[in-house]
């Protein structure tokens, strides 16, 4: 078992929203290999809905209604993204070597 300060942030919350994380010495385990499918489809999401907000902010007909889902859809990809680079930003920062 690794060390609290190892802790792997997972890309998901628990029943109350609640952070959830892993601790396991397995790098490729199964849910570490879980964790990084789920961030990986997490990333190409947001990739998409940045090319689909575009075309709703370059549309003059979109209206309210339309700004709105979007920007909700965008805030809930931008959370999903900063978990993942709460994590790997994690990972990394115990990866390396300390000088």
């Amino acid at each position: 078992m690794t060390p609290q300060s190892e802790l792997r942030l997972l890309p998901w919350s628990g029943p109350d929203g609640k952070p959830c994380y892993l601790s396991t010495d397995e790098s490729g385990g199964y849910m570490s290999r879980l964790a990084d499918s789920i961030e990986a489809v997490q990333l190409g999401m947001a990739a998409d809905l940045v090319e689909q907000a575009s075309e709703v902010l370059d549309d003059r007909d979109a209206g309210p209604d339309d700004l709105r889902l979007t920007l909700a859809e965008l805030a809930a990809a931008l959370r999903d993204v900063l978990r993942v680079a709460t994590s790997r930003g994690h990972l990394l920062a115990v990866s390396e070597p300390h000088s």
